[in-house]
């Protein structure tokens, strides 16, 4: 892991972040699965954990198989009303993400159509220097 960055940004009246950055190497998967679950129980936030932890894996998975550099994670969690949890995923390669559709047999595919599936609302956003995909998940209470 190349760092852990916990911020309060400039709306520190609505949200508590946590980011980290890892290298592209295979085990950059399982140390941003770690630390989003880490997070997650430290903000009280298990119910969404699984299916946080499984989209990130998912996003970190396409960074990992078309990017070369390092690839962050961003959570943001809203401490005040019904905001959805935001996840973010980034890495320097400009081009957007393509959903594809899978055939039963294909080992890969699935990702995209897992978030889509999945969160409340997803999309994409170019960056200075890449790209970050995005989703929200709806928090219980």
């Amino acid at each position: 892991m190349i760092g852990v960055i916990d911020t309060d940004g400039d709306r520190a009246d609505w949200a508590e972040r946590a980011e980290w950055h890892f290298p592209a190497d295979p085990g950059a998967v399982r140390h941003a699965r770690a630390r989003v679950r880490k997070q997650l129980d430290a903000w009280g936030l298990d119910d969404v954990g699984d299916m946080t932890v499984l989209l990130v894996s998912e996003l970190v998975t396409n960074s990992l198989r078309h990017a070369t550099g390092p690839i962050g994670v961003r959570l943001v969690r809203p401490v005040n009303g019904s905001a959805p949890l935001l996840v973010e995923v980034s890495d320097p390669l400009p081009d957007p993400p393509r959903e594809r559709s899978a055939e039963p047999d294909d080992e890969g595919g699935r990702g995209l159509q897992l978030v889509a599936c999945s969160a409340r609302r997803w999309g994409t956003r170019q960056g200075r220097t890449g790209k970050t995909v995005w989703f929200e998940l709806s928090l219980p209470g």
